[in-house]
């Protein structure tokens, strides 16, 4: 796919969820929150862009969209030009999920006998699974962890896993929600080069949410922040850090301080 052709287009893309609130004894009031509010985005093949935000902005709620978990409430949504939520089989051959908070590998097998198991699950033929293995064990350092039940990895060590997971399939498309939350330094580091060297050697897309400040300097050159389900800001990392500090300019951007109208940098 040419690098200039979108692989994620979202148009007015809304995700409105119904609540239900105790009125008396017997009824319910019902009320709605808007998760997401008419989003316009793109991305095109080859790109890395961070997806940021405060808490409960709706970056999930992207996500979960772009993934076919959730149905959009309206709006057109396509990714690898397939409506997610009509192709979710053959979408999922086309993309790759990391949760930073959540493991996508079998807690009492050794962590080997995970990744067999995704060979099958996806049909990966068995000598592109062994070169794509190999390849993630030797950069990722997972070698003396393959024998190990995932259960006695340290977080560290499972979200190396995790990654490599999500990635022996060949993914055109990488979400990537928090990847490094709760990893020490030295982990924080191994997983930015290796996702760095990644989407610079494979052209892999990549759509990363995260607060860390570190994941936003060293992996992207595009950021997209959303607040309230609203986009404030789309544009480069250069633009956005002008003549603050990036870590001044994501805090104004989280507060409210920087949007599409204040900025002029």
């Amino acid at each position: 796919m040419p690098l200039t052709e979108p692989v994620i287009v979202a148009e007015q893309l809304t995700k409105t969820f119904t609540r239900y609130h105790r009125a008396g004894r017997l009824r319910r009031r019902r009320s709605y929150f808007t998760a997401v509010d008419h989003i316009d985005l793109q991305v095109a093949a080859g790109e890395l862009v961070g997806y940021i935000g405060p808490n409960g902005a709706g970056k999930s709620t992207t996500i979960k969209m772009l993934t076919g978990i959730l149905m959009p409430t309206s709006g057109t949504l396509r990714v690898a030009g397939l409506e997610p939520q009509r192709n979710r089989v053959n979408l999922a051959r086309r993309i790759g999920v990391v949760f930073g908070q959540r493991t996508t590998l079998w807690w009492d097998l050794p962590l080997r006998d995970s990744f067999t198991l995704i060979q099958r699950l996806y049909r990966i033929p068995p000598q592109r699974f062994r070169e794509n293995l190999d390849y993630y064990v030797e950069a990722l350092d997972l070698a003396p962890l393959l024998d190990q039940p995932v259960r006695q990895l340290s977080l560290g060590q499972r979200m190396r896993g995790d990654i490599t997971a999500a990635l022996l399939h060949d993914p055109a498309i990488v979400y990537l929600d928090e990847p490094t939350i709760g990893l020490d330094i030295v982990s924080k580091h191994v997983v930015r080069d290796f996702l760095h060297d990644l989407n610079a050697n494979t052209g892999t897309t990549i759509l990363l949410t995260t607060h860390d400040v570190g994941d936003i300097e060293r992996l992207c050159s595009r950021i997209v922040a959303i607040d309230h389900g609203r986009v404030t800001y789309d544009g480069t990392l250069e633009r956005l850090r002008g003549d603050l500090d990036l870590e001044a300019a994501v805090k104004a951007l989280y507060t409210g301080e920087l949007t599409p109208e204040t900025t002029d940098v």
